[in-house]
């Protein structure tokens, strides 16, 4: 039903900046609260920033200071701006929301009830 397309993933040297989107498609009530996530290879996914259904923004410790989370609500668009990546960073970044009782806390949305495919962010050093 809803689907969540993220774009502008990519390989960049340490340093360097990228900034993603999310665009959602076919919802109604489901993207109240959006974040994002990423997941390393052979790691665990792993939240990153979320907006709360007020408009609160909030990051984990991470990305506090170098990653910017803003939406585009006239366009159905949540974005990610990251900066000074770092190798670490690198991952499979994910687009996430959930509906109006939706939460998010310390930059992590709680049960995620919509997902992107992902697109990659790779950092070299």
């Amino acid at each position: 039903q809803t689907r969540l397309v993220e774009s502008g993933g990519g390989s960049v040297q340490a340093g360097g900046s990228l900034s993603l989107s999310c665009t959602a498609f076919e919802y109604t009530y489901s993207t109240y609260c959006m974040a994002w996530f990423r997941q390393a290879e052979g790691k665990a996914r792993e939240a990153v920033a979320g907006i709360a259904r007020d408009g609160t923004a909030s990051y984990k410790d991470f990305a506090k200071g170098r990653f910017t989370i803003s939406q585009d609500k006239d366009k159905n668009t949540l974005y990610l701006e990251m900066n000074s990546l770092k190798p670490e960073d690198t991952g499979m970044y994910y687009c996430a929301s959930e509906g109006p009782l939706c939460t998010v806390v310390a930059g992590t949305l709680v049960n995620p009830g919509y997902w992107g495919q992902g697109t990659q962010v790779t950092v070299s050093s």
